[in-house]
């Protein structure tokens, strides 16, 4: 590779990773706390659930309890259970029945719990599962900005891991065995930023890949939307098999006997391993009525296996079926293998767990990437105003990062002392995090802001188990005794992520206090030097 070459790529790599770098962080790091959303969710209701995405509640009596409350005749329904958790989601479109009353005519979401049934809306069933699963692709910014901020961000980040590639290839297996911990600061951060970089090159170009499809897929598709549809996006998701079939409504009233959880049983017995998520009734109570039962084969059993059956409510007999032990199309299969890697969900608690050990490394390797550019641009020969601009630059990026160690441990205690819901955790999360990064910013110094984040999440962290236990009497041995694997998993998480991020803070203190002994002793010895006597009468008593 020719030096201009180099230059040119070392260049692209730097620009596009400081432009990125905080919004990766966040995208990171609340990313991976998303991967245990389920588990936190869990945690914050003091739920024990089973770990499955089943809906395994009595569905026949949940219908007859919602449609005493919202009317159901005419209407098409949504049930649908794609977390583990004791709640599922209903959607009820308008009623199709022109003489139905204005509660009928009305559009509804909420969530129903499996076992009391009792509703809920989405603002006051939002956890803070939910809340940092959202964060890590900002949907908390108005739609679609957040999201094509994030799938824009996953796109330049693929950029940067390109560009970092090409920029260490040369070097890339003799510099990921080179650390060199007591070297100048440029030096130990770059050695840093190129091991755990090459350590986590995988699993981050896996998830730029699939967070920018994701993401920006809109945008992606566009082109093809006008040069073969004429701009008519209906129909390329009518080819891509998106949507529901169009059911008549006949106006009649169903008089034969129907079950529904019959038909789910039904499914299940004809598809051994196969996990049933999502009902789609139609037309409930018409003579036409059909219901749709989807889901998804076990990840053992096979990768990527989406299944539906369509039956007919009137004879029990089903019309349309989509077999998930048989081929998948060609959407369907990268559909699902995209989901799931990106998701983690097949390889239970270890593959979550090495996630998010991957994930919180990519955010030491994106801090890093910040702290040799700033050592890098702290020459002589860089004018005075600019080194001051840098260090204004750097320590705001850090200061938003690293604020959310403590920021995000500080919630977990909140949510179960304070409050809850989307309301509060927006005001309480987002304006601790202000809170705190100012702080940060105004002290001025990189190392009390990392020193300060680090011990005081170990701190606050190391106390959520005991918050826990002493606001829902969930104390670990009583999760472990019980079988509450979920409710015990965030406490022993917790404990775990706080010793070991204390360990750091150990390290780091030590580190800094060896490093101003040798510089005082380095001091003493020139001043005995040049006066053997100047320490002993310091030393002498006044």
């Amino acid at each position: 590779m020719s030096k201009r070459i180099y230059n040119v790529l070392f260049h692209l790599h730097t620009v596009s990773g400081i432009v990125i770098s905080v919004i990766l962080y966040v995208i990171f790091f609340a990313g991976s706390f998303s991967f245990f959303r389920d588990e936190i969710a869990n945690w914050e209701r003091n739920h024990a659930v089973e770990n499955s995405e089943q809906i395994s509640m009595n569905l026949d009596g949940a219908l007859d309890s919602l449609d005493e409350k919202y009317a159901l005749h005419g209407r098409n329904i949504s049930i649908s259970r794609h977390h583990t958790e004791r709640r599922i989601a209903v959607s009820l479109d308008p009623s199709q029945d022109s003489l139905a009353e204005e509660e009928g005519k009305a559009k509804h979401f909420f969530y129903q719990d499996t076992e009391t049934l009792q509703t809920a809306d989405y603002v006051s069933s939002y956890s803070l599962g939910e809340f940092l699963y959202r964060l890590h692709f900002f949907a908390q910014v108005p739609y679609p900005y957040g999201y094509y901020l994030s799938g824009f961000t996953a796109f330049l980040f693929l950029f940067a891991i390109i560009t970092g590639i090409l920029v260490h290839w040369d070097k890339i297996i003799s510099n990921f065995y080179l650390f060199r911990p007591w070297a100048k600061l440029k030096t130990l951060w770059t050695d840093a930023h190129t091991a755990l970089g090459t350590i986590g090159l995988p699993f981050q170009f896996v998830y730029a890949v699939t967070g920018a499809f994701f993401m920006i897929k809109a945008v992606l598709i566009a082109p093809s939307v006008f040069m073969l549809y004429d701009g008519d996006e209906s129909a390329l998701y009518e080819d891509l098999g998106y949507g529901e079939p169009e059911i008549e409504y006949l106006g009649q009233a169903l008089i034969a006997d129907y079950s529904v959880n019959a038909l789910v049983e039904q499914t299940q017995k004809d598809w051994p391993a196969f996990t049933v998520n999502h009902l789609h009734i139609f037309n409930y109570g018409d003579a036409n009525m059909h219901i749709a039962v989807e889901g998804e084969t076990h990840s053992d059993a096979k990768f990527t296996g989406p299944g539906k059956r369509l039956y007919e409510v009137a004879s029990g007999e089903w019309v349309e079926e989509q077999n998930p032990f048989e081929a998948a199309s060609y959407k369907d299969g990268v559909m699902n293998i995209l989901y799931r890697l990106h998701y983690g969900d097949y390889g239970g608690y270890a593959l979550k767990l090495v996630s998010f050990v991957l994930g919180i490394i990519s955010c030491f390797v994106i801090a890093s990437g910040v702290m040799i550019w700033l050592v890098a641009r702290r020459k002589k020969n860089v004018p005075e105003k600019r080194r001051k601009f840098n260090e204004r630059v750097a320590r705001v990026y850090l200061a938003i990062c690293l604020s959310m160690y403590p920021v995000t441990a500080l919630t977990f205690m909140a949510v179960k002392t304070i409050g809850h819901g989307m309301t509060f955790l927006y005001q309480f999360y987002f304006v601790t995090w202000l809170i705190v990064s100012v702080f940060l910013i105004w002290k001025k110094d990189l190392n009390f802001m990392n020193r300060t984040t680090l011990l005081s999440g170990s701190i606050i962290g190391f106390f959520i188990p005991i918050v826990n236990g002493l606001t829902s009497g969930a104390w670990l041995w009583d999760s472990l005794r019980d079988g509450h694997f979920q409710v015990l998993f965030i406490d022993v998480f917790w404990l775990m992520l706080s010793v070991t991020t204390f360990w750091a803070w150990l390290k780091v203190t030590n580190k800094k206090s060896d490093k101003l002994g040798t510089e005082t002793r380095k001091v003493e010895a020139k001043i005995i030097e040049k006066s053997p006597t100047s320490i002993e009468r310091i030393a002498e008593p006044v």
